[in-house]
């Protein structure tokens, strides 16, 4: 049997509720206002021109919010329309300080305070095709003026619209003291309302049922008359496409194949007799298939240097970004951060401003989910791809920047121990980098630079060097596989982990201090800032996490992210704004730049958890990007916590049970102490510790 598809056609935004609709027999439009105000509706309609803002004098009268209701206005018992009736709220903004400063004199201020307060509101309305501004003259009485407090309201009698309709109001005084306010709706066509005795229009409205059939969509006019069917693209913003139109006679099933169904399709029935109402909806926008559809349409095309398009039959939901190509063809690096992405605007011209043309220069355009598409649009103009190294150079301070390479494993801070190409060449890109030998691709003053590097000087040095380096590395290689063996078999299982957190004070790093420690019981190599201080200092914030971060993916280790108010503070400005404020979150800034990459590009997976403490935050506060990492309390949840540290074995030889009870005992003395030092903002919430979990 098939599935109706109906009430996916009532979805079209925001409808009045409509119970049962109140009759006007007035043809005039009427004004009138709640108790205690006086109103005035001017005769005819006004030119729509806001004007500019003004500063207020003193107290004035401004609207505060909008409601509509619908009615029905009728001439004749059966020969009825539909209206809007509009609702605007008012209130006093403003005091009579702002009079005193505007340089009134003594008299003429208590002359005011004794006087009605006055103003000139302007609704104006649009529902295509018709556009109307009305303008009601509303008076408060001076004992109602209180500044800051709502005075009542003014009722306007009414806006007619046709069925189905989308109507724009807008309310604003003049001369204008704020900005506008404003309403969009849709309102309901002939089947979201009983008024097919009402309005003469409804009546010979042809029922059309959308259901499905297979995978295919099948439309159906079950009764013998004669109607118009369009199928469209509704664009927003700009005119919609007409893709199908035809005038039909029931009964009639038309077929839609699944392949052609775009969620922005929209379907218009109505009968052939003139001046009939049209039933609008658009059953596929939460369509599944749909969507699916339109990614598979849309493309990417270059216009011109540095200029590209994105064409789709309908708007997308997507955000674009530049990221950097090596010519390996190994995955395209994204440049966010430090650049900032950008919403998707389709079927216009687009560019990246300031950005510098460079063939390894590629373009993205993603969902929250992942990429969509990705086009190397200056390539075939500019060449082949260049063997250059891309510097990231990031502001860590007001007056300090790090810089790091980018390369697929992430970015190489510079410099550094690690055995990668960056690496080995670090001290010789940082001299180019100083020497001004590399090109700028992009700048920003606030969130950092790109700088494209060449590296044809370093390909072609003399066989003998390249051998001797070879070799080299091989022997260092050699001997690291063999420490590193040895180490593992002087701590079999042992698993590395970083511990990343926030400065939130004294005695919120005693508190992280304490889980690290407790951790370091467990078979566990645990790595924090606090207990590498001096390194911290001698390579800088960003380029210790980095390493760091580095090391412990490498060693298939764990990254544990651990969130505090603060933290989740700071997290969520650095995901609106791409930076933090400089100051005590240097460090945080630091490690977000290291981690966010894998969270933007779907390499958290397996590689990153986050841990908060029981009673100061809930999971749903911690940031969407990072909620893709299992998430746990602790104490409360410590041995899934610890399970998961271990490779997801739960197994009683992994963590004895008196060793997690060492670590529970050890946390919830630690959480004591921190809530009751005055030194640790982060812990200033009340705790709520419970007893230790059950182990």
């Amino acid at each position: 049997m098939p599935v109706s598809w109906f009430l996916l056609s009532l979805a079209l935004g925001r409808s009045p509720v409509v119970v049962s609709l109140e009759r006007l027999m007035e043809p005039q439009d009427t004004a009138r206002c709640s108790l205690g105000l006086s109103c005035h509706l001017w005769d005819g309609d006004m030119l729509c021109l806001p004007g500019s803002l003004e500063s207020a004098p003193g107290p004035v009268l401004v609207p505060t919010h909008l409601q509509t209701e619908l009615v029905l206005r009728c001439p004749q018992e059966t020969d009825c329309a539909l209206c809007v009736r509009v609702v605007v709220h008012l209130a006093v903004h403003g005091h009579w300080e702002e009079a005193v400063e505007a340089g009134n004199s003594d008299s003429e201020l208590q002359e005011s305070r004794n006087a009605s307060l006055q103003a000139q509101v302007v609704l104006s309305f649009q529902a295509y095709p018709t556009a109307r501004c009305a303008l009601l003259e509303v008076r408060v009485p001076a004992d109602l003026v209180q500044p800051g407090q709502s005075v009542g309201s003014a009722v306007f009698d009414c806006f007619k619209a046709g069925l189905g309709a989308e109507v724009h109001i807008w309310s604003y005084t003049m001369p204008r003291y704020q900005k506008e306010l404003n309403l969009t709706q849709r309102l309901p066509d002939c089947r979201g309302l009983e008024v097919q005795d009402s309005i003469q229009s409804c009546w010979a409205l042809p029922w059309l049922n959308v259901s499905t059939d297979g995978d295919n969509v099948l439309l159906n006019v079950s009764e013998e008359q004669d109607f118009s069917l369009l199928l469209y693209l509704n664009h927003v913003p700009g005119p919609f496409k007409s893709l199908w139109y035809k005038n039909l006679t029931g009964p009639q099933n038309i077929t839609l194949n699944h392949t052609d169904l775009v969620p922005c399709l929209c379907i218009q029935v109505w009968s052939v007799e003139s001046d009939s109402e049209r039933i609008v909806f658009c059953p596929f926008k939460e369509d599944p298939r749909a969507h699916r559809n339109l990614w598979h349409i849309a493309r990417l095309r270059v216009l011109s240097l540095g200029r590209w398009q994105l064409d789709a039959p309908c708007s997308l939901p997507a955000k674009v970004a530049l990221c950097w190509q090596a010519p390996d063809q190994s995955p395209c690096q994204s440049l966010v951060p430090p650049m900032p992405q950008k919403n998707v605007t389709v079927n216009e011209p687009q560019e990246f401003l300031s950005v510098r043309d460079h063939p390894n220069l590629c373009v993205q355009v993603s969902t929250w989910e992942k990429v969509q598409l990705q086009e190397c649009l200056w390539a075939d103009s500019l060449g082949p791809f260049k063997d250059d190294m891309l510097l990231v150079e990031m502001k860590t301070g007001l007056n300090n920047t790090s810089v790091c390479a980018l390369e697929s494993g992430g970015c190489t801070p510079l410099p550094s121990l690690a055995s990668t190409r960056a690496a080995r060449l670090g001290e010789q890109l940082l001299q180019d980098f100083r020497s001004h030998q590399c090109m700028q691709l992009w700048n920003d003053d606030n969130l950092g630079s790109l700088w494209a590097c060449p590296m044809d000087k370093y390909i072609h040095r003399r066989w003998v060097l390249v051998w001797l380096a070879c070799l080299l590395l091989a022997a260092v290689l050699f001997f690291f596989l063999l420490l590193k063996k040895d180490r593992r078999k002087a701590a079999p299982g042992t698993r590395t982990a970083l511990l990343l957190h926030s400065a939130d004070g004294a005695g919120y790093e005693r508190l992280v201090g304490a889980l690290a420690s407790a951790l370091s019981q467990m078979p566990l190599r645990v790595a924090v800032d606090l207990w590498s201080r001096r390194e911290l200092s001698a390579h800088g914030a960003l380029a210790w996490f980095h390493e760091q971060r580095r090391r412990t993916l490498q060693e298939d280790g764990v990254v544990i992210l651990l969130f505090s108010p603060e933290a989740v503070a700071q997290s969520q400005q650095w995901l609106q704004l791409q930076t933090v404020e400089p100051g005590p979150h240097d460090t945080l800034a630091a490690w977000l730049s290291c981690v966010l990459p894998d969270f933007l590009q779907g390499r958290a997976t397996g590689r990153y958890v986050g841990v908060y403490f029981d009673g100061l935050l809930h999971p749903d506060t911690v940031p969407a990007p990072f909620r893709v990492a299992p998430l746990f309390s602790l104490p409360s949840q410590l041995p899934a916590f610890l399970d998961v540290l271990q490779g997801g074995c739960s197994s009683a030889s992994r963590r004895p049970a008196d060793r997690v009870e060492r670590v529970a005992q050890a946390l919830l003395s630690a959480l004591d102490s921190c809530t009751s030092s005055s030194e640790a903002p982060g812990c200033r919430e009340e705790w709520d510790l419970g007893p230790c979990p059950a182990l």
